[in-house]
């Protein structure tokens, strides 16, 4: 019964940091605070692994661990960013940037959740992936003008409810021996979120920018591809037709 439990801890672990991010924020701690978020993250990443290697994959389990994510990836990236960076903006602006990026975040785990999705892909960008990025970009608030915060959020938020493909990397399973070393992996990045927040949270930005980059990229290449082979096939029509009225 207990083994059956573990992988639920890990996804209430995930909400318990998403909790104290939101926290750490309004404490004037946004590094640790971002920090907490990614290592959401890690946890996010694997409970279902444990499940499946447990056989203990449960619509409990399931329904929890969106709860958790909307409150993790989804209300604490906002609350951080707009602690950070939105409060001295127009109050109904921010409020609805704000607020827009966690209904994204529970429109795209609610779709996720009753459409499969294509095998090997999400549809939309993850709310983790999505909060992870918001998150790490708020501590660049001092480098990068708000007007391209406010634009970022609202364009991770579209992300989540757009359909274009991302690489599912869930499926990537864990043998049921290495379930022992999770704790330990755990604690250790709990160990260096606390020591180095700052430093590690703007060097995970980067591969998780990537990330979301990447679907934009592919959808957009997908796309330019389609144009060209309709164009092409009208072309071939346009011939056939001028050589049959030739003849």
């Amino acid at each position: 019964m207990i083994t059956k439990s573990i992988p639920s801890l890990l996804t209430v672990g995930n909400l318990f940091l998403g909790i104290a991010a939101i926290i750490l924020v309004f404490n004037e701690k946004p590094e640790t605070a971002a920090m907490m978020v990614i290592i959401a993250m890690l946890l996010d990443g694997v409970d279902g692994r444990v499940a499946r290697a447990l056989n203990a994959q449960s619509e409990f389990g399931k329904e929890l661990d969106s709860l958790s994510d909307v409150i993790s990836f989804g209300v604490a990236p906002a609350f951080i960013m707009y602690v950070v960076a939105f409060q001295e903006l127009n109050p109904t602006i921010a409020w609805i940037i704000t607020g827009l990026f966690p209904i994204c975040g529970a429109l795209r785990l609610a779709r996720f959740n009753v459409i499969p999705g294509k095998p090997g892909y999400f549809i939309g960008l993850p709310i983790p992936a999505a909060g992870g990025v918001l998150c790490t970009l708020a501590l660049f608030q001092d480098d990068i003008a708000v007007s391209v915060l406010l634009a970022s959020t609202l364009v991770l938020s579209l992300l989540m409810v757009s359909t274009i493909k991302y690489p599912n990397f869930k499926k990537i399973g864990i043998s049921k021996g290495a379930i022992w070393a999770i704790p330990f992996v755990v604690a250790l990045a709990i160990f260096l979120g606390i020591q180095f927040p700052d430093q590690l949270s703007k060097i995970i930005f980067v591969p998780m920018l990537l990330y979301a980059l990447y679907g934009l990229k592919k959808n957009v290449d997908g796309r330019m591809k389609k144009r060209v082979r309709k164009r092409r096939g009208k072309d071939v029509q346009d011939e056939n037709v001028q050589s049959e009225t030739t003849a």
